[in-house]
Parts: structure tokens; sequence; C-alpha cells
């Protein structure tokens, strides 16, 4: 978990290891403050994200660099994804991705690749709910904004819709 939001937030593989064994240091200090196993979880997602966002105002990082050998072994070695998807797709979602504001991109990633609620979402980010759902909105929409840019009016990416 720690691994995967720092990948989806920087879009550099490297970085996100540093990050995760940083995360997990830290993690190792401050184990005899934290009360149970839903609360490490949730500080995990949240010194992630502060972590990820200082990482790249540090470096400036804003374009993934993430190759398809990267993807292929990611996936073989950890079971992902399915053998049969679309490793072009998940390449221009990552694009799609690192083309958003900080705070798009760290609610987008915790609601559709953790599948947190807004309610945890503003736990995470210690910001209102109101304002994750603002995001969440936004993000949404900046992404099909940009898919239709890159690609044409043809394509749109479709929303996941839950419990459906």
């Amino acid at each position: 978990m720690v691994y995967s939001i720092a990948l989806r937030m920087t879009g550099d593989a490297g970085l996100a290891e540093e990050l995760a064994q940083d995360v997990f240091l830290e993690l190792d200090r401050n184990l005899p403050k934290l009360g149970s196993a839903a609360h490490v979880c949730h500080w995990l997602r949240r010194v992630t994200l502060h972590r990820a966002a200082d990482a790249l105002r540090r470096r400036r990082v804003h374009a993934p660099t993430l190759g398809r050998d990267v993807w292929v072994e990611l996936e073989e070695r950890h079971g992902l994804v399915e053998i049969n998807v679309d490793l072009a797709l998940a390449a221009r979602i990552e694009a799609l991705l690192a083309g958003l504001p900080e705070a798009q991109r760290a609610a987008l990633v915790l609601r559709y690749q953790e599948d947190l609620t807004p309610e945890e979402i503003a736990a995470t980010l210690e910001a209102p709910v109101a304002t994750v759902k603002s995001h969440l909105q936004r993000g949404l929409q900046r992404l099909r904004t940009m898919v239709l840019e890159k690609s044409g009016a043809g394509q749109r990416l479709r929303e996941y819709v839950r419990g459906a």
C-alpha cells in the first residue's frame, strides 16, 4: 500500500521505493505511539502522502518515468493486474494522473486505488469532507478534459460507479 501510493503520487519507481523505506523507518520509530492496526494503516497512508508531496516539491517531478518493462515486472512479481490488461492504458492513466494538481491526485489515488470513502480520505488528508469531494469531482473533470484534448472527442474516461 505504501509503495503503491508513493508510486501513484510521484510517478517514479525509484523515488517511491525510497519514500516507502523512509515511511517504514519512521513507522518503526513511532510504533509505540500508535494504538490499533487501523490507526497504523491510517498513519501509513497519511505519512506516505505527506512524504510524496514533499518529494515532489523538492525534486520537481511532474512526469512519470515508468516504462513498459517496469509495469510488466511489477505485475508478474506481485500479481497486481490480470495478464490481459492493456499496459498502454495503464501507462496513459499514470501520465494523466501526473498532470493533476497534488491535492486532486491524492484524493483520486485514495478513492480509486485504496478504495477509501470520502470521509476516510478527509481524515487521511486532514481536510474537510466537502473539500475532498471537490477534489474528487474536479480531478475527474480535469482527467476527462485531458483525455479529450489528447485523444479527440470520441474517447472518454468513464467514472467508476460503486455498487453498480
